[in-house]
């Protein structure tokens, strides 16, 4: 393995953005711009569409339409900030990395550790998805024999090349997407009758109407609508081993969230027509539901397969991106700097073996808490996202700032004006309050608030022993 040695150096407040980017310097620059993108609807499109929706759906009915509209306004908003700041500093610390730049050395060390740990959670909820998959097919199959197994296969692939690891997620996210294309044209026919017997717009409205539970279920239903794109910022991490980052990461940003959109609210909508949405639950994927529902024979298998292949895909991406957090920390001075050490491939892989935690965690308490374990372990990694999206719209606030200050020119995306930041901030933070009145979200600020004021004594002790270290270091040199 190789290291570098600015793996040592220890930022104790905002340096100059250049010298910040160098830090990271050794990753593999073979990522293409399709695979970009791909990576990013790998990490998003995965247990939020497939499995996390039923939760939505459970709050808001019929209106979960309107409740991934809304999050997907608050994902635009995100995008057009990350994929400025990407396109000026392409670097795999990402959001975390500008925000040590631009705010504060504390706000891209918080942002990152509580990330990484939000992405252990999220890799362990997926292979617990895909072990609920998998029950389709092989109902007395002990859950945690799905997640061992799945695990290596994770750990292999992001153990790889980048080149390879790109090729592999690009070709597992092709296929969700192309099952998600024929479920839109079939479910399209089923509903206006086209080869099929129609089913017509009766569930839109019946069993309580559109709105079931309100505005304020719709409100609440945009936690899941959001959750379900996070992910998308995975693709800013990716600007550190892309070949032309500054062209690539937005156009593959701004290709990631149309797919999304389409997606999840065209996908949804059909669903919610198809099948009555108080038949939905977690028990099984909604999408495998509406063809079991239909009775179209050998459909819900090829879907079960779709569903399985996006848990396993979003996996694989997060923990990349997971890997790649730790590393920039490492590099950083904020961890131990074994993980910012590469392979002769360029790979980060202590950091990815570190960052497999969740999958540990997840095979460990599988069989105890069964019934309850993905939607805690959602509710866990909630909250790391969501701080993760305030620190990037607020780190974007202070981006233009500087950039207007010292007349610097960057490639803007978004509106002029902080408005389009300030409004995202303000959605996000919405979100963040209204996960105490969710069922199974509490967990989100239980855990999230006391965690990120431990996080602070400990940033701060860490910086005040550190002083004393370079200061001791400096004495003996002189």
């Amino acid at each position: 393995m190789t290291d570098s040695p600015v793996a040592r150096e220890t930022p104790l407040s905002p340096a100059e953005p250049a010298s910040v980017v160098e830090r990271e310097a050794g990753l593999h620059r073979n990522l293409t711009p399709m695979q970009l993108a791909m990576i990013g609807i790998g990490s998003t499109i995965g247990t939020g569409l497939f499995l996390g929706s039923a939760i939505s759906v459970k709050l808001a009915g019929p209106g979960v339409i309107l409740s991934f509209i809304g999050g997907a306004c608050i994902a635009l908003t995100m995008m057009w900030a990350l994929a400025e700041m990407a396109a000026a500093h392409p670097a795999a610390g990402s959001f975390g990395l500008y925000a040590e730049m631009y705010l504060h050395p504390w706000a891209g060390f918080a942002v990152r550790l509580t990330y990484w740990l939000c992405m252990m959670v999220v890799v362990g909820s997926e292979v617990v998805a895909a072990s609920i998959y998998c029950s389709f097919w092989f109902p007395t199959t002990p859950s945690w024999v799905w997640i061992g197994l799945f695990s290596l296969v994770i750990l292999y692939v992001n153990t790889m090349s980048i080149g390879n690891l790109g090729s592999f997620e690009y070709l597992l996210s092709l296929f969700k997407v192309v099952v998600i294309v024929v479920f839109l044209i079939l479910g399209t026919a089923l509903l206006t009758g086209v080869g099929f017997p129609k089913i017509g717009f009766a569930n839109y409205t019946a069993h309580g109407g559109f709105l079931p539970n309100g505005w304020k279920g719709v409100g609440l239903g945009v936690i899941l609508g959001l959750f379900s794109f996070f992910g998308i910022e995975v693709v800013g991490s990716t600007a550190g081993e892309a070949a032309d980052p500054k062209m690539a990461v937005p156009k593959a940003l701004r290709r990631t969230l149309f797919a999304l959109v389409l997606f999840y609210v065209a996908g949804l909508a059909l669903v919610v027509g198809i099948v009555p949405w108080t038949q939905i639950g977690l028990g099984e994927s909604p999408f495998v539901r509406v063809f079991k529902t239909v009775g179209i024979p050998g459909a819900s298998h090829i879907m079960n397969l779709a569903v399985l292949t996006a848990a396993l895909s979003s996996a694989v991406a997060n923990l990349y991106f997971g890997a790649r957090l730790a590393f920039s920390l490492a590099r950083g001075g904020y961890l131990p700097a074994i993980l910012g050490r590469l392979s002769k491939k360029g790979m980060p892989v202590i950091a990815v073996l570190t960052s497999a935690g969740g999958m540990v965690a997840a095979l460990v308490l599988s069989e105890r808490f069964k019934d309850s374990l993905f939607v805690f372990m959602v509710g866990l990694s909630t909250f790391g996202a969501l701080f993760a999206w305030l620190m990037t719209l607020l780190t974007h606030l202070a981006f233009r700032r500087y950039h207007k200050r010292n007349a610097r020119p960057y490639l803007r995306l978004g509106p002029p004006g902080p408005w389009a930041s300030l409004l995202g901030f303000a959605g996000v933070l919405a979100v963040l309050i209204s996960t105490w009145w969710v069922p199974g979200f509490r967990i989100t600020l239980l855990a999230g608030v006391p965690w990120l004021l431990f996080l602070t004594v400990c940033y701060f002790v860490w910086r005040k022993a550190r002083s004393h270290v370079d200061a001791g270091a400096e004495l003996h040199d002189g």
